[in-house]
């Protein structure tokens, strides 16, 4: 199933695509009670499309209001190796915050602290039921879908100090998939999918899902070690090697630029690059 988050006023909807058409399932999800509610409902088959989604309507967050958003870095070992480090033996984590996302097709806004505005294609895990020290070989029952992410960072910002938080925060630069596929649609873990980064047309990722180092499974395993995942949660599970600050030159994105995030079997999403933000 192909669930969608989209907007045709002020209200957050839930759709599902089939046949390249939208039709309506409701209100999105408030809080990850509600969410928990949604999932275990998608599980059941209880979920069923109404009536078709007229046009115009545009993405929406799939984010509710008590949601974490809990990344990886570090995940691919040539991307790790680009920056300069070995691969990690303990994923590199680090949050976002609300404030940070932004849908599929929003105009990012150029930092006007700073010019080193860089992509992450990755692939989203949606959490559909939460849980404590979850067992690896039970985690993926714990994941209602996956999505799309690109995790634009500011390069300089992400390194003034140890933690990479003020990089990663930026307002309107987690762009977020409006769409999840649910996990009888896709491999196990999402795992074996073309993973890749184009900007203005030319590709500059391009690689594979089984490279992470820490698969889904075993990331959901990890975090839940230190926290309680809650339905709702989102979790970006990093990116691979390609990313503008390790290139000869370095690329950083600039106003008028597009950048696109591919992956095999979950879709494309894109955003623009827009004007200075003071």
């Amino acid at each position: 199933m192909r669930v969608v988050t989209y907007r045709t006023t002020g209200e957050a909807r839930l759709g599902i695509r089939q046949d390249g058409d939208l039709w309506e399932a409701g209100s999105f999800p408030a809080t990850s009670s509600d969410f928990g509610r949604l999932a275990a409902a998608v599980a059941a088959g209880t979920v069923k499309p109404g009536a078709k989604v007229e046009e115009p309507w545009v993405p929406a967050l799939p984010l509710v209001s008590d949601a974490r958003i809990i990344c990886l870095g570090l995940n691919y070992a040539e991307h790790a190796r680009e920056g300069g480090r070995e691969p990690p033996d303990y994923p590199a984590f680090f949050y976002r915050v609300d404030t940070s996302m932004a849908p599929n097709g929003a105009t990012v806004p150029m930092p006007a602290v700073s010019h080193q505005l860089d992509y992450e294609a990755e692939v989203l895990v949606v959490i559909g039921k939460g849980g404590r020290n979850i067992p690896e070989d039970q985690a993926l029952d714990h994941v209602f879908g996956y999505g799309l992410f690109n995790d634009i960072s500011v390069r300089d910002f992400q390194r003034k100090g140890a933690q990479w938080t003020p990089g990663k925060n930026f307002d309107h630069t987690g762009i977020t998939g409006e769409e999840i596929v649910t996990p009888e649609d896709l491999p196990p873990g999402a795992n074996g999918l073309r993973i890749r980064a184009i900007l203005n047309g030319q590709t500059m990722q391009d690689a594979n899902t089984d490279m992470m180092i820490f698969p889904v499974a075993r990331s959901i395993a990890i975090i839940s070690e230190f926290m309680t995942l809650k339905p709702g949660d989102l979790i970006a599970t990093g990116t691979p090697s390609g990313v503008g600050h390790a290139r000869t030159p370095q690329v950083w994105m600039k106003e008028g630029d597009e950048i696109v995030v591919e992956v095999e079997r979950l879709g494309r999403i894109s955003a623009r690059i827009g004007g200075l933000n003071g």
